[in-house]
């Protein structure tokens, strides 16, 4: 059994638009990022990759490279997954807070479960994802940004 945790913080000010666990979410700005801001795949790539001991989200897509300039998260995600998967590992669960007073998130929930269900080749209810705010502390609570947490718990094809 291995453990991993990630953490990912972005600030709003982008023209892009925002995207969280791979979903469209209309009518807000989007996220300053190197690559589409996808704090939620950003901070799980993160999380995958600690529980294998394999560094973090920089080691293998440094924003010094311009092909990840813009890029799907998704396809992130991905990569970083058959390397894991790769290596026998697949998916007991992952637990992910979205940090966020602005959108509200819920109503997109099912749809970020489905697309990570999909890109981890894991059932459904292996991912809980929920959502909070920071009651209007910091920048958060300013509504500067969004923050996600993500806990991933991997076991060993034996």
């Amino acid at each position: 059994m291995r453990i991993g945790y990630g953490f990912d913080l972005h600030a709003f000010g982008s023209l892009n638009p925002l995207i969280i666990g791979g979903v469209n979410i209309p009518n807000h700005e989007g996220l300053i990022a190197y690559s589409n801001g996808d704090v939620l795949i950003h901070s799980l790539i993160d999380a995958l990759l600690g529980a294998v001991a394999m560094g973090d989200i920089g080691t293998f897509f440094p924003s010094s490279q311009k092909k990840y300039k813009n890029i799907d998260s998704r396809i992130l995600l991905k990569k970083i997954w058959k390397k894991i998967y790769l290596k026998n590992y697949y998916i007991s669960n992952i637990d992910i807070t979205i940090i966020a007073e602005t959108p509200k998130m819920l109503s997109y929930i099912f749809l970020m479960k489905s697309n990570l269900a999909i890109d981890l080749n894991t059932k459904i209810n292996n991912i809980s994802i929920k959502s909070t705010t920071s009651k209007q502390i910091g920048c958060i609570g300013r509504k500067e940004g969004i923050a996600c947490q993500s806990i991933v718990m991997l076991l060993k094809y034996t």
